[in-house]
This record gives C-alpha cells, structure tokens and sequence, in this order.
C-alpha cells in the first residue's frame, strides 16, 4: 500500500459522516424519521415545490431513492405532491401541516447534534473547517 489507511483524508472524512449519520439516527428515533427523511423534509421546507428530480440533486442520492423516500413520506401524510400549474408531469413536493409540526420538533435533536460539534470548535476552527471543505469539493469538481 503506498498510502496507510490512517493518512488517508477521505477515510477520516467517512468515518466522520458516518458518525454524524449515527448520531441523528438516534436523535431522530424518536419522531420515526430516518436521516435521508429527515433531510429531504428539510429541503422542502426550504425550497417548497421542488420536483423529486431536484430534490435528489438536492439531497445527493439517485431519483430512485428520492422516490422512495418521498413515497413513504407521502404515505405519512407528512409531505404532499401536486402537479406542477404549467408542467402537469412534474409532481411539486410541499410539507403537509403534520409534516411541518413534526419537522419542527425533530429539528430541534438534529441542530442539538450539529450544535454539540460545532461547540468543540471556536469560531475561527469552524471557519477553517468549512474552508477546507470548500477546497475539497473544488479539488473534486475540476
């Protein structure tokens, strides 16, 4: 190997997000919301209207994932899909009323995880941090 595991940045960087998922796994237990659920509830309530397709761009998974994720929301009550005024084949997702009060809660344990990293950083490591990923993302986007 001319690279131990241990000197591999990408190694360290999935076994971090791999932590973080952990995390708000449990901490979205509770409320029967899963991280990819959780995420995609997020964008739409960011972005109310947008497609699956978008929304799978969006959240970085294939549309088939999308699709599934959004059947089982839907299937909740927790999210509704219309068709779009103009383009009748685009389905626009939008949060029911149950999805937005759940969203609410459950938001509040997912920000709780990300707050208890954030805290073991002070302002200007935080800053470095989302640098250095900015950097990464460029390095693999060229």
């Amino acid at each position: 190997m001319r690279l131990p595991i241990e000197r591999r940045l990408g190694h360290h960087l999935k076994r971090a997000e791999q932590e973080l998922i952990a995390a708000k796994h449990a901490a979205l237990r509770p409320f029967n919301l899963n991280p990819a659920q959780y995420t995609v509830m997020l964008a739409i309530f960011e972005e109310p209207g947008l497609s699956g397709a978008a929304l799978a761009r969006r959240c970085l998974v294939t549309p088939q994932t999308m699709s599934s994720v959004l059947n089982t929301l839907e299937g909740r009550g927790l999210v509704e899909r219309k068709p779009h005024p103009v383009h009748l084949h685009i389905l626009e997702a939008r949060l029911t009323r149950s999805g937005r009060a759940l969203l609410s809660k459950a938001d509040e344990e997912a920000v709780a995880v990300e707050e208890s990293i954030a805290a073991e950083f002070d302002d200007e490591e935080r800053e470095q941090l989302l640098k250095f990923l900015e950097r990464w993302s460029a390095v693999l986007n060229r």
